[in-house]
């Protein structure tokens, strides 16, 4: 067989277009990968909207992929064929830059990322660099494992960087889609208290939020009951920066933990003073991915899949963006 299917987006703000294509063959540092589950995440729908500039076109989209190693590149001696991996957004780095020497990959000015600039894994296969992909812990199913690849990284960084700067265990979460109901069950084992903010009148999402052990679960133009020592930002949604600013105590801080995000809206310094502190995540590391994954395995985390085939990326991508997915759209090629 040389040819698979897949999903591809051939211009910016058409549907994708179900293709057949060539199975890419790995380079050196490469491994040809058989797509078991590719998670569908908000950043796709950036790309397919043009929110994110200059995509790789035609392009394959997809950068929470989970399958089995089938062939291994000439220079490739740390993963095996039959292996199970995960392919994150984070595809290649240039290794020698002051961001890469510091320890700060995901800041690259050369980097290259998953579905966006490299095609990724809505098809029936992908290639990866080997150095960029991660085991998958058993436990996990490929589906069930998706959407740790990238809602699951991405949240933990952004935890990560919060925790740093919060004075106390109070952490709110701004748009509970993917990431944050990954992330609740590894903040609510650390012994923080969650609070859930949604859409306005979304009460469905907020029982749910409530069902995973949030402390309290409420609409996103709300001040909530405590004051926060820390908020993360899920939502692409620029107003709540000073929504959550105005939930934070001094010296908390407010992280942006999506790619995109519309306008911030002016907001008074009173606000931000008092040592607030607002900064971005930008992609991720292979740290990040090590920790993460180190961390998981002591504990499964409950994803909440939604499957969809591959032929119907279209649908899933719509239901993502209607607000429609509780937990995780995953395409099963």
């Amino acid at each position: 067989m040389s040819t698979m299917r897949a999903m591809v987006l051939e211009q910016v703000g058409q549907p994708l277009v179900l293709r057949e294509v060539p199975i890419p063959q790995p380079e050196a540092h490469q491994v040809l990968i058989r797509v078991h589950a590719c998670a569908v995440c908000r950043t796709d729908l950036h790309i397919v909207d043009g929110e994110l500039p200059n995509p790789k076109l035609p392009l394959i989209l997809g950068h929470e992929i989970v399958g089995e190693v089938v062939q291994r590149g000439a220079e490739v001696s740390t993963l095996q064929v039959g292996q199970r991996v995960g392919v994150p957004w984070l595809g290649w780095t240039c290794g020698a830059c002051r961001y890469c020497e510091a320890g700060r990959e995901n800041l690259c000015p050369f980097a290259k990322f998953t579905g966006y600039t490299l095609d990724g894994g809505y098809a029936e296969y992908a290639v990866a660099d080997a150095r960029y992909v991660f085991p998958i812990p058993d436990g996990y199913d490929a589906v069930s494992a998706a959407p740790l690849l990238c809602a699951g990284l991405i949240g933990y960084r952004s935890y990560r960087i919060a925790r740093r700067e919060m004075l106390g265990n109070r952490l709110g979460l701004y748009g509970f889609g993917a990431a944050a109901h990954i992330l609740i069950q590894i903040a609510i084992r650390d012994g923080m208290r969650v609070f859930a903010f949604t859409r306005p009148g979304d009460h469905e999402t907020q029982d749910y939020a409530r069902g995973l052990g949030a402390w309290w679960a409420g609409d996103s133009e709300q001040i909530p009951p405590e004051p926060l020592d820390g908020a993360i930002l899920f939502a692409p949604v620029g107003e709540l920066v000073p929504a959550a600013l105005r939930a934070v105590d001094k010296g908390g801080v407010v992280v942006c933990g999506g790619i995109h995000m519309s306008d911030i809206p002016s907001f008074p310094y009173a606000i931000l003073w008092g040592e607030r502190v607002v900064r971005s995540v930008a992609n991720l590391t292979r740290e990040d991915g090590t920790a993460f994954f180190e961390r998981i395995r002591l504990f499964t985390i409950e994803t909440h899949p939604t499957p969809f085939p591959l032929e119907q990326a279209n649908e899933a991508l719509q239901a993502l963006r209607e607000g429609k997915i509780r937990g995780a759209a995953v395409l099963t090629p």
